[in-house]
């Protein structure tokens, strides 16, 4: 595994580098042809910073650290993931609706929980054929973000532990931690909206 997680460290470094130079040579053409690529580099800025932040979710699972853990405002985190994949919703003629009921501020890894979120957005439009929600809630004293679409579901629901990303997003949410208790990532079908379910749970 982690023969494993070095090769996956290796190539997000090299990609987040393409992608600092292919943004570097849009600057360079519209300063050259006086054009607007203000939405490309944007694009391509975002993706980089999200590259940054696997690599240190890389080193968090690499040396079982602890968390940089702060207060976050979760309505404020839940408008941001919906603001920052608007593009792509509207460019398939989806809607998303965000339905936060959690406006106290929480303790966690803001920066990685907003990851996930998109993370899990984008792969929510991927197979939604209408509908998106954002929903957050409090739970027996957890707090729970959950994301469901009305696509046709899991065909095999996935463990956790496999693919590269729900390992990543299962580990972070694994270290977030409140005593005896440790956040989880489950996935599910048969959500409101009848399709896929992503539910992310934090202490």
């Amino acid at each position: 595994m982690e023969k494993l997680l070095d090769t996956l460290a290796s190539g997000i470094h090299d990609a987040r580098n393409q992608l600092m130079i292919a943004e570097s040579q849009l600057s360079e053409r519209e300063r050259r042809h006086g054009i607007d690529l203000g939405e490309a580099r944007l694009a391509i800025e975002n993706a980089a910073g999200r590259l940054t932040r696997l690599l240190t979710a890389y080193r968090l699972m690499q040396h079982d650290a602890r968390l940089a853990l702060q207060p976050c405002r979760i309505d404020e985190l839940c408008a941001e993931a919906a603001l920052t994949q608007r593009s792509l919703f509207a460019a398939r003629d989806l809607e998303l609706t965000v339905d936060c009921r959690v406006f106290d501020e929480w303790v966690c890894a803001r920066d990685l929980v907003a990851d996930m979120l998109n993370n899990a957005l984008q792969n929510a439009c991927r197979h939604a054929r209408q509908r998106v929600r954002l929903q957050a809630t409090v739970n027996a004293g957890e707090l729970c973000l959950r994301i469901e679409d009305d696509g046709p579901g899991f065909a095999r629901i996935p463990p956790p532990a496999t693919g590269s990303g729900l390992l990543l997003a299962s580990r972070l949410a694994e270290l977030h931690r409140r005593g005896e208790r440790r956040g989880c990532l489950e996935l599910a079908n048969g959500g409101e909206l009848g399709g896929a379910v992503f539910s992310l749970t934090l202490p």
